[in-house]
């Protein structure tokens, strides 16, 4: 009886295994819409998403559902505080198109671009060649800075935040544009240069500021580091639907790489050693 029990067991348990782990992922694929791209986004976060859909991230969220033959719909909040817990965790929309890889809050996809932090600077002007935060060039500037973001530790390294100006991190953008607010400052000479995140800065310079040189700092040896890649955020065991979306960036890197350099970001190599090959 005991050898039969034992028998029994070596086949039931597995199977009861394969229909609790099948049950959960059902039930977890269920949550995502299977004829709507649902994209939680922010409404006033140009040059990356907004509702009037003038952002790249905008354009790609309708390629996404173009090639997954979708419809495309929007749950909008303010990319700030509380943002993934009132979208993606309560399961109002199903991806975030921008997410830094690595985010404990969401689960990434794979990355579909590499960028990196950026020195604007006038494009005829005396710190257009600088492509460093050592640089002497800088030792006086009057550099623009986004309050605790990654390059103030390099400007701090390098004695260059005492002329420095400072942007508000965190703000509802609805309202105030620091990245903006930064570059009108360059343009009307109350500022030097602006050290500016590049996927924010190119797309600014590219439709508003033709006069200056978006240069991405890809020669800091030191910590902190100023290149990121950025993934779609889905929510947290949701690996089907991860692994789509996996396959729909690995098909069409090519045409992703076309709609972020159509709009102005620069794309570094992985290792933010380098610009990125596009002739790939």
């Amino acid at each position: 009886m005991s050898a039969w029990a034992d028998r029994l067991r070596s086949f039931v348990l597995p199977v009861l295994l394969a229909l609790t782990t099948g049950s959960a992922q059902a039930q977890t694929s269920d949550l995502v819409s299977k004829d709507t791209l649902r994209v939680c986004a922010d409404p006033a976060n140009a040059p990356m998403s907004d509702d009037q859909a003038g952002g790249y991230e905008n354009r790609l969220a309708e390629f996404v559902a173009e090639t997954l033959g979708r419809d495309l719909s929007y749950t909008w909040y303010p990319m700030a505080t509380g943002f993934v817990r009132n979208t993606l965790k309560a399961n109002k929309c199903d991806v975030i198109i921008g997410y830094a890889q690595g985010h404990e809050l969401v689960l990434n996809t794979n990355h579909y671009m590499t960028s990196a932090y950026t020195l604007v600077t006038q494009r005829d002007g005396p710190l257009s060649g600088v492509d460093r935060l050592s640089d002497p060039a800088l030792k006086d500037a009057r550099i623009g800075i986004i309050a605790g973001s990654p390059p103030a530790t390099h400007m701090a390294r390098n004695g260059l935040l005492g002329a420095a100006r400072s942007y508000d991190l965190v703000v509802d953008r609805r309202y105030e544009s620091p990245a903006v607010n930064m570059l009108d400052d360059l343009e009307a000479d109350r500022i030097d240069a602006a050290v500016l995140w590049g996927p924010i800065a190119g797309p600014l310079v590219k439709a508003d500021h033709p006069g200056m040189i978006v240069t991405p700092l890809l020669n800091e040896t030191l910590p902190p580091k100023l290149f990121y890649r950025i993934t779609m955020g889905v929510r947290q065991g949701e690996k089907v639907w991860q692994r789509q979306l996996n396959s729909l960036i690995r098909r069409n890197q090519d045409r992703i790489d076309a709609i972020l350099t159509e709009a102005g970001v620069p794309l570094v190599s992985d290792m933010g050693t380098s610009m990125k090959d596009l002739g790939q």
